[in-house]
């Protein structure tokens, strides 16, 4: 059984939003309802763990009441960074498996979250090719220093699964050493433990633009309907 970590703290700087990005409405709904509902139809997920950003618990308890999420959620206030946030959501895990996801990508589905589980290995993400050239540069003098081999990269998404003491471990050593992450795959990598992947979808965006919020509109609508 798991513990999901949905990550929900977000304040929609860069999506221009007057209110959190995962309260604006997609097709109708609260972006942050479509993951919740597809984590809730997972027999295997047994607790959610959503976090929220400071002053807007009420709201965030208002949509679980109107989309009536059974699965047992626990309120986590949000913290200064996502790093912080997981760090935070970690100690409220009833569970010695977890999975991470973010209410920023709701085009999330049961088979993603399904695949994960199905995988024996303990720490998993989904992944995808980059399909486009990468090079690393100094931002400073606007060099190119070098080159990457795009077939030994990849773009990395959620969910993600691990054992919730793989989890707290790494986030352990990353707190002794100083050292910030944006994401938990290459966390734990990083703290010595073995993290594989599995192939995601090009579907699975995360709107953190308006550009991305019209592109998930567009994506979630119904079949057959040709407006965005």
């Amino acid at each position: 059984m798991y513990s999901l970590i949905l990550l929900n703290g977000g304040i929609g700087e860069r999506v221009g939003a007057h209110q959190p990005k995962q309260l604006l409405k997609l097709r109708g709904i609260p972006i942050l309802v479509y993951a919740l509902v597809q984590a809730d139809r997972i027999d295997q997920i047994t607790q959610i763990v959503l976090n929220y950003p400071s002053g807007w618990r009420d709201a965030v308890e208002e949509v679980l009441d109107d989309y009536a999420i059974g699965t047992p959620v626990t309120l986590v206030e949000a913290g200064d960074s996502r790093h912080a946030s997981v760090a935070a959501m970690l100690p409220h895990c009833t569970e010695t498996d977890v999975i991470l996801h973010e209410a920023a990508r709701p085009l999330v589905t049961r088979e993603d979250f399904e695949g994960l589980i199905a995988d024996e290995r303990p720490n998993v993400a989904l992944m995808s090719p980059i399909p486009f050239t990468v090079a690393p540069v100094d931002p400073e003098t606007h060099e190119v220093t070098g080159s990457l081999d795009r077939s030994r990269l990849r773009n990395v998404q959620l969910p993600q699964k691990f054992a919730l003491a793989d989890l707290v471990a790494a986030h352990e050593i990353a707190a002794r050493s100083g050292r910030i992450y944006t994401e938990d795959a290459t966390l734990v990598a990083d703290s010595g433990r073995p993290v594989h992947f599995i192939e995601g979808s090009d579907m699975n965006l995360k709107v953190t633009t308006p550009t991305d919020l019209r592109m998930a509109a567009f994506l979630l609508r119904p079949q057959g309907d040709a407006d965005v």
